[in-house]
Formats: C-alpha cells, structure tokens, sequence
C-alpha cells in the first residue's frame, strides 16, 4: 500500500512539473527564458532585413541563443530535480 501511494505521488509529481513546464517555479529562469526567445526573433528580423548575408555571424550567434535557450530549460529540469 505504501509503496502504491509512493509511486502515485511520484507519477503526480511528474505530471504537475510536465504540465506547469520546467521553468515553473523559477522565475529568474523565466525571464532569462524570455528574453532569450527575443533576442532570437531579433536575430531572425535581423538575419532576413539583411538578405542572410551577415557573414555567418548573425547565424552563429542565433545558435548560439537556441542553445541558450535550451540549457536554461534543462537548468529548470534540473532544479526540479
């Protein structure tokens, strides 16, 4: 019986982080979301106002925002955690 209950809270538990997102809870992490996926629609404006032809560069720092953007939703995971 306590092991169900145990399993039941734990399968709940993943289910209220999965619904209310990994960032729930943190809202640092949040606003460094946020403004991450500005700075990427500014790089996009940017990139297509300039025909794509930035050098590379405004292509590699979109890159690098995504990939910013990804490690602040696993630091939400992992604080969950």
């Amino acid at each position: 019986m306590k092991k169900a209950w145990i399993a039941g809270a734990a399968t709940l538990a993943l289910a209220a982080t999965l619904v209310a997102g990994p960032l729930a809870g943190h809202p640092n992490l949040k606003i460094a979301h946020n403004k991450i996926l500005v700075a990427i629609q500014a790089m996009e404006r940017a990139q297509k106002m300039n025909d794509y032809d930035m050098g590379g560069h405004a292509a590699k720092a979109e890159s690098l925002l995504r990939q910013a953007e990804h490690e602040i939703m696993m630091a939400g995971i992992a604080a969950n955690h």
